[in-house]
């Protein structure tokens, strides 16, 4: 069989498409496509003999009204279908559509992979037999009404996989509704691509400020432990710096590159963190969503969980929490099916754990599965040659924060902070210096600034509210702390021109500022 793609360049008339088939007719050759846009034909021919094209196009051209023929690759239609599948098989997502009947007209190469079928064996088949008879795609198709970011599940075996799909109606010009095209995604990429835009900053061991041996010993450690899959506890009291180190586990992973989740279990109540943790299906309670909601489990897909404040959930949160770090599956609240996630367990608490387990509070078995790899994060009173490189860091830190320029501090306050405790551990400490921060007026921050604890706290409060009252206006309070903070300058320096330097002002400004409040003159 011969073939022939051609174009005819004519003139309207009546009767012009009957001289052209005359033609054609006589040499019997088949029309099998003919395309019409203004003023040009399109046509595909086939014969059983050779077609002389060069004699065709001479007696066509003969006819009155047809200007010129030219042979063509292929069809405007053809043109347009070829764009089509090219989108169609560069987009991610997967594509299908279906006809009136509900049976498939056109998958992309993403859906091939999806539904585990060719393209060819998945054309003509009845979308029912693929999915199940509950999907958005048959609702669309008989209200025509378009959906969006709908969950859908396909079993794969033993596996039930879950997707994000969203369809639009095909209608006819009448308004009919034709057929139905619709997006699958999967759902490990929507959270993936969700969590690339919302990622939290991630900090990795070398980042972790300190050089103390306590501190680079447990370092050590979680980075030993970074490469495997296995439980994390972290123990240590508030303000040491567990979250910090949760994540420098996660960024030293093959994980590094999947979401990291961190929740405060201390932070919401047991319903709520229930349906957080676990996500829940349409309608499992009042105000729920619509079309339920994933939990973080699900989320953190391929990633890491943080549970941090472990020992604050309740005994029945507990049962389901051990529930799914054993068998690897989530159940949302208000549903029946079980979705499989793969998910590192990072817990931590600044709880005995041992002494809630003796009491009844917290499940033996549960502290057992979480207890596999425990570590001890040492307080700041245990590793105080870390203070120097944390006021360094906390210093830079600031300065962009707050618009300061503090460039230093002197030795009697590095030895106030040296020589304090430290009950708040880093968190206390970071405190400390953004307040010292805020006081000091130069750029070097002296023991007069470092207030750390309560009652050197209430005394400069009481410095300052006690020499105004509400009716002054912003002005007249900030008067009086500037001339309190020369007056501590003057009498720590000895002298005018170093007090101003420590300030970071001329000396022509304290004189002036002298002379205003009147400092020195017994009316301070």
């Amino acid at each position: 069989m011969q073939y022939l793609k051609f174009s005819i360049i004519y003139k309207d008339r009546v009767g012009l498409l009957l001289d052209i088939s005359g033609v054609l007719t006589r040499k019997n050759y088949n029309v099998i496509n003919l395309e019409v846009v203004p003023d040009i034909m399109y046509m595909e021919i086939e014969s059983l003999e050779d077609i002389d094209r060069d004699l065709l196009f001479q007696e066509l051209q003969g006819i009155y009204g047809v200007a010129k023929c030219e042979a063509v690759e292929a069809l405007p239609w053809e043109e347009t279908n070829k764009r089509l599948v090219a989108v169609l098989d560069s987009i991610s997502e997967g594509v299908v559509a279906i006809n009136a009947k509900g049976e498939i007209t056109t998958v992309n190469p993403v859906m091939e992979q999806i539904f585990k079928m060719a393209k060819e064996d998945l054309i003509g088949k009845s979308i029912i037999e693929i999915l199940d008879e509950d999907i958005p795609m048959l609702s669309c198709l008989q209200t025509g009404e378009p959906y969006s970011h709908h969950e859908i599940s396909i079993n794969k075996g033993q596996i039930k996989y879950h997707y994000l799909t969203s369809g639009r109606p095909i209608k006819d010009k009448h308004g009919q509704v034709m057929g139905v095209v619709a997006t699958v995604k999967d759902m490990t990429e929507v959270r993936q691509l969700v969590y690339s835009v919302t990622r939290p900053a991630m900090v990795t061991f070398n980042e972790i400020v300190g050089g103390s041996i306590r501190l680079r010993t447990v370092m050590q450690l979680g980075k030993k432990i970074a490469a495997g899959d296995s439980i994390v506890l972290l123990r240590g009291e508030s303000g040491t710096g567990k979250e910090l180190f949760a994540r420098a586990i996660h960024m030293e992973s093959s994980r590094r590159n999947q979401p990291f989740v961190p929740i405060n279990c201390a932070a919401l109540p047991d319903s709520l963190l229930e349906s957080e943790l676990f996500g829940y299906t349409e309608g499992a309670f009042t105000g729920a969503c619509k079309k339920g909601k994933q939990g973080l489990f699900e989320f953190a897909q391929d990633g890491t969980i943080f549970l941090d404040e472990i020992g604050n959930i309740s005994p029945n949160l507990q049962a389901k929490l051990l529930r799914v770090i054993q068998e690897g599956k989530v159940r949302r609240v208000g549903g029946q099916e079980e979705i499989p996630v793969n998910v590192r367990v990072i817990a931590a608490t600044n709880k005995p754990l041992e002494d809630l387990v003796a009491r009844g509070e917290f499940r033996e078995d549960l502290y057992y599965r979480l207890n596999v790899i425990p570590i001890f994060l040492p307080p700041l009173r245990d590793r105080k040659e870390d203070i120097p490189f944390l006021v360094n860091h906390f210093l830079s830190k600031m300065n962009i924060r707050l618009r300061k320029n503090v460039k230093s501090i002197d030795s009697e306050a590095l030895e106030k902070l040296m020589a304090y405790d430290w009950p708040g551990n880093v968190r206390e400490l970071e405190n400390a210096i953004e307040r010292a921060v805020n006081l000091v007026s130069g750029t070097r921050i002296g023991a007069e600034h470092i207030l750390i604890n309560h009652r050197e706290r209430q005394l400069s409060n009481d410095t300052i509210l006690g020499h105004y009252d509400q009716g002054d206006v912003l002005a007249d309070i900030v008067g009086i702390v500037e001339k309190q903070v020369i007056a501590q300058a003057l009498h720590k320096s000895g002298s005018i021109r170093k007090a101003a330097k420590s300030l970071g002002v001329s000396h022509t400004t304290i004189m002036n500022k002298i002379k205003r409040y009147q400092i020195g003159t017994g009316k301070i």
